[in-house]
């Protein structure tokens, strides 16, 4: 698998005319690549002039976050492109922590980025293939940089490998990073719209809490827990409790609580649905994912521990199509 950081173990990295960097793959990366690309119907010149979307984003995506690529794949033509690096460059940050031996190196990365974004904005663009592609989407749609440095700055804070004291800050942290990149998203469609914004805030904590609540048996099994203090303590749940994979009543109404907060989100974002222009809605889709997370976690009484939510759920990019057919989240 490749990494999208430019640490020399990619493939011989090319340049077109127009100055679009993309990969000269083997074999079966190209193989990997067609498929792909079938999939999408993306198989034509991009506006910019590249063929590929650079293949070491697109694979690095595909496997850090499967099923923020099988919403994109739902994505109009017109702006999967953008949509797809935003995202990339989104799970590019957020992989740092866990990637990182010392905080001090995870800093350097936030600044790299820091710096990259300074430079997209004054044309002059990173030779790394998640910074060339975002300099392009930020040319073609006009992004909002505010947006792009909040993501970046709250990473960095996050660095700091503690838990949340608070549901509340939990939900600060996931509004100035989801929400903020659902923000993005909507320029990308050409969408400026209050009750848009207002729905992306509501989804993108919904996004935020369910990912913290996934995260939970990968973060035991190294010994770390990240859940709001304040709701363990109500419930008197320790820290140990979830290292030990505990399925304790106590450890599942800290669940119930989180993801019923994760629930309101959810709720509240779709309460005033008929307010928001329909070409927001395929910023929205992940709503199915999360939609989806939290009905299994309540099949399986909240216990996060449960093995049937260690598996992808099989239907899950008929259920997202059939969201996209009909237009609604």
């Amino acid at each position: 698998m490749y990494s999208c950081e430019s640490d020399g173990s990619l493939e011989e990295e090319n340049e077109d005319d127009n100055g679009s960097i993309y990969l000269q793959p083997d074999a079966s990366e190209w193989s990997e690549a067609r498929r792909l690309c079938f999939l999408k119907h993306v198989f034509y010149v991009f506006p910019c002039g590249s063929l590929f979307f650079p293949l070491s984003c697109l694979l690095f995506f595909r496997s850090r976050d499967y099923e923020g690529f099988l919403c994109s794949l739902l994505l109009p033509k017109e702006v999967w492109r953008s949509c797809l690096t935003l995202k990339a460059f989104n799970v590019e940050l957020a992989q740092v922590k866990d990637s990182v031996s010392q905080k001090t190196i995870g800093l350097m990365r936030m600044q790299f980025w820091k710096t990259a974004l300074d430079d997209i904005y004054r044309d002059e663009p990173p030779k790394q293939p998640v910074g060339s592609e975002l300099w392009k989407a930020v040319k073609r749609h006009n992004l909002t940089k505010r947006w792009l440095l909040r993501i970046v700055t709250e990473r960095e804070k996050d660095l700091d490998d503690r838990a949340y004291r608070s549901l509340q800050e939990l939900e600060t942290y996931a509004e100035k990073t989801q929400s903020s990149l659902i923000y993005l998203l909507l320029e990308c469609l050409g969408v400026r719209d209050v009750h848009a914004d207002h729905a992306a805030s509501h989804i993108g904590k919904a996004q935020g809490i369910v990912t913290c609540l996934r995260a939970i048996p990968y973060h035991s099994s190294r010994r770390k827990v990240y859940l709001p203090m304040d709701i363990c303590m109500l419930h008197g749940a320790s820290q140990e409790d979830f290292i030990r994979g505990s399925r304790e009543q106590n450890v599942r109404d800290v669940v119930y609580d989180i993801a019923s907060q994760a629930h309101a989100h959810l709720q509240h974002a779709r309460s005033f649905s008929h307010n928001v222009p329909a070409a927001a809605f395929p910023a929205f889709l992940h709503t199915v994912v999360l939609e989806d997370y939290l009905q299994r976690v309540r099949k399986a009484d909240f216990d996060v521990f449960h093995k049937s939510l260690q598996n992808r759920n099989p239907l899950l990019p008929v259920q997202l199509y059939l969201r996209s057919w009909r237009n609604t989240y």
